[in-house]
């Protein structure tokens, strides 16, 4: 985990242009592109080629059509349409019907009805069709709102949906106590968005503190919680506390990111744990890539050599 100032810089680059075009050109063209270690691919097919990888090693999965902060009603259309494709692409397939996505990219920068409204569509294919659907959190301003959409829908009978907590923000721990009392499934997860000190916790051990307090309270009383992170440390508090209360390892799950800590993920599977991986594509893929920039010093160096690599 990177600190704030960095954290913030690489945020900034998520929204250049030029280094958007440059990263396009060369992130993807070829199996061995640097961005293909995070990024399943820009297409469905890729995504679900990546995906039965995952189920062959005995992981669960959950697919994420990349895409955010769309500004208007035709691109949220457009990504409504496309997540109504994914899910039938995915029915197709046979892969496990579990899918992510994010507000912003359904319009709600644009109209909260409108974006409501494109959610149901969604979860209206998706639920027949016993399909899980995880909201995905952003950034602070969008925190309220979206617990909000989500209580609304799961009070209205969508019941196959799931939320994410950040534990990087002062709020998360009431908002967990909240989303518990609904009875409804949380993802944890530490925080991937430069957020101000006047609503998130800037030191690393102090986001850390709140990770594990969360955890454990959604161990003990928890819907099927999702552990997502790669840091060993909490993995084995999380291990070590189910096994001190006699929790079960089928009544939670491990949640890591498509192209990172394969070697961990292989080790919970055979400790007999359950594991999902988190699988992004699509064409809008360079803002999710440089948030996993900002998390880890060691991504970088991999990624310039993988931009010479390709130029070379």
């Amino acid at each position: 985990m990177l600190d704030s100032a960095s954290k913030a810089f690489f945020h900034l680059l998520a929204r250049s242009g030029p280094l958007k075009k440059l990263a396009s050109r060369y992130g993807m063209r070829k199996p061995s592109s640097f961005a293909r270690r995070f990024i399943a691919g820009e297409t469905v097919a890729e995504a679900i080629q990546a995906a039965r990888a995952v189920q062959a090693r005995g992981m669960g999965l959950t697919l994420d059509l990349l895409g955010e902060s769309v500004t208007n009603l035709d691109g949220a259309d457009a990504a409504t349409r496309g997540y109504l494709a994914v899910i039938d692409a995915i029915i197709e397939s046979g892969i496990e019907r579990n899918i992510s996505l994010k507000l912003t990219q359904l319009g709600l920068d644009v109209d909260k009805a409108i974006a409501v409204d494109n959610l149901r569509k969604i979860l209206e294919r998706a639920e027949p069709a016993g399909f899980f659907v995880r909201i995905d959190m952003e950034s602070s301003p969008y925190t309220e709102v979206t617990l909000e959409i989500f209580e609304t829908l799961w009070l209205h009978g969508y019941t196959q949906i799931g939320v994410v907590l950040q534990s990087e923000l002062y709020r998360s721990e009431q908002d967990l106590a909240r989303i518990n009392a609904l009875g409804a499934r949380v993802r944890l997860v530490k925080g991937a968005y430069k957020e101000g000190k006047a609503v998130a916790h800037r030191n690393k051990a102090d986001v850390d503190v709140a990770f594990a307090r969360m955890m454990t309270t959604l161990l003990a009383q928890g819907r099927y919680p999702a552990i997502a992170t790669h840091d060993p440390a909490m993995i084995d508090l999380a291990c070590q506390y189910a096994r001190q209360h006699d929790i079960a390892p089928d009544r939670f799950e491990f949640q890591m990111l498509h192209g990172i800590r394969r070697d961990l993920q292989a080790r919970l599977v055979k400790e007999g744990y359950r594991v999902r991986v988190y699988i992004p594509f699509g064409s809008e893929w360079f803002p999710y890539f440089m948030r996993r920039l900002g998390e880890r010093p060691a991504n970088v160096t991999f990624v310039i050599r993988g931009i010479f690599g390709e130029r070379g």
